[in-house]
């Protein structure tokens, strides 16, 4: 594989990380580290009804600290899959694209599992392929990697790098600390960083809600627009790594 990005498995991302996977032949969602209560693998953001955005989710059952990602559990309990769908309701009134973009989120919802890579994993596929991304996903726990150990962080991303033979590995811009660059050019891998600049487009309301999940941009725009954006929001930032 040339290029390989690594990211938690998101849900529902914002565009930027579907700017990542258009840039990348390989796409591993990583799931072997500590799963982060309330962070962007159990919900995201869209509009409300009126003004400001809201929180859509989906249930975890009780996990203790330190749980990993891949162990993590969704709450079958309740049909949260129904009142996800009813919070999106508002957008039939002004988004443009609603029906298709409604339609594409029930599919991708539409697994029986109770592990949030899985379901994750599904969702990023089904928006991938209503968007027309091209896109290769793996989850890291099921790839039975042979990888060297890893002795601090910036090491993952460098030592699947190896195992799988990538020629270059490209991450956003805001984990830049935790790489050793030196460690990249002696294993020939090309490290690159990922920068985006966030389009405007028309939400029919007069703030701009900045940053929202892919359901927002799938909503107001249609799948070759989003194409277009998730190329030209892209581009590799020269960073001078200590």
């Amino acid at each position: 594989m040339a290029k390989i990005g690594i990211m938690q498995p998101y849900f529902f991302p914002y565009i930027g990380y579907y700017s990542l996977i258009a840039h990348t032949d390989q796409f591993i969602l990583f799931d072997v580290v500590q799963f982060i209560r309330h962070g962007w693998i159990e919900r995201n953001r869209t509009l409300k009804p009126q003004e400001g955005w809201q929180y859509v989710s989906v249930p975890l059952e009780k996990f203790t600290l330190g749980t990993k990602i891949q162990d993590v559990k969704i709450r079958q309990s309740e049909d949260w899959r129904e009142k996800l769908i009813r919070q999106l309701d508002h957008y039939k009134k002004r988004a443009p694209f609603y029906k298709d973009a409604l339609d594409t989120i029930k599919e991708a919802l539409d697994i029986e599992t109770t592990n949030i890579s899985h379901l994750n994993k599904n969702i990023l596929e089904k928006t991938c392929q209503y968007i027309g991304i091209p896109a290769n996903f793996q989850i890291f726990s099921e790839m039975d990697l042979k990888i060297d150990p890893v002795t601090h962080p910036g090491e993952w991303a460098l030592n699947i790098s190896k195992s799988i033979g990538a020629l270059e590995y490209i991450n956003p811009t805001g984990g830049v600390e935790i790489f050793d660059q030196r460690q990249f050019d002696q294993a020939k891998i090309k490290l690159s960083f990922m920068g985006n600049n966030l389009p405007n487009y028309p939400q029919r309301r007069p703030t701009f809600e900045i940053g929202l999940s892919i359901i927002d941009v799938m909503m107001f725009n249609s799948p070759e627009q989003i194409r277009v954006m998730s190329q030209d929001i892209f581009y590799l930032q020269d960073i001078e790594i200590k």
